[in-house]
């Protein structure tokens, strides 16, 4: 029997929620982060969404740090750091989060399609749950 795509489809797929464009995005990134009152703090991130809405991007994910699911707005990020690479972004941090998302997106659902194809089974009409509140 084929492989079950609900639970797989869930973090794969583009959403809207509302009046927002939900990207999934996945990465490991240190932030130097602003917070609403000009304190500078380091955050931790393993990335799962970038939301982007009316006059503002969120990036969201687990806080490795302070633990639980958190989201950052993009324009508060200060310098980024990819984990994995090493790669360091101190200007158009939201360009490069955009692309890396729209990569993430492009990259999963052709996996999604391939794992459909191989097991038969119709594109799902999962939903995803859960998402982004605005921190700070």
């Amino acid at each position: 029997m084929g492989e079950d795509l609900s639970a797989i489809a869930l973090p794969l797929i583009e959403r809207q929620d509302g009046a927002w464009r939900v990207l999934p995005i996945e990465g490991r990134f240190a932030l130097v982060y602003e917070d609403g009152n000009g304190a500078w703090s380091v955050r931790h991130l393993a990335a799962h969404e970038l939301k982007i809405g009316p006059g503002r991007v969120l990036v969201g994910g687990t806080d490795q740090h302070r633990g639980g699911y958190r989201c950052f707005r993009a324009d508060r990020v200060r310098r980024l750091s990819d984990r994995d690479t090493g790669e360091r972004i101190e200007r158009n941090i939201l360009d490069w989060l955009t692309r890396r998302a729209e990569a993430t997106r492009r990259n999963r659902a052709a996996a999604l399609r391939n794992i459909a194809r191989r097991s038969g089974v119709a594109k799902s009409g999962a939903r995803p749950v859960g998402g982004c509140h605005e921190n700070g």
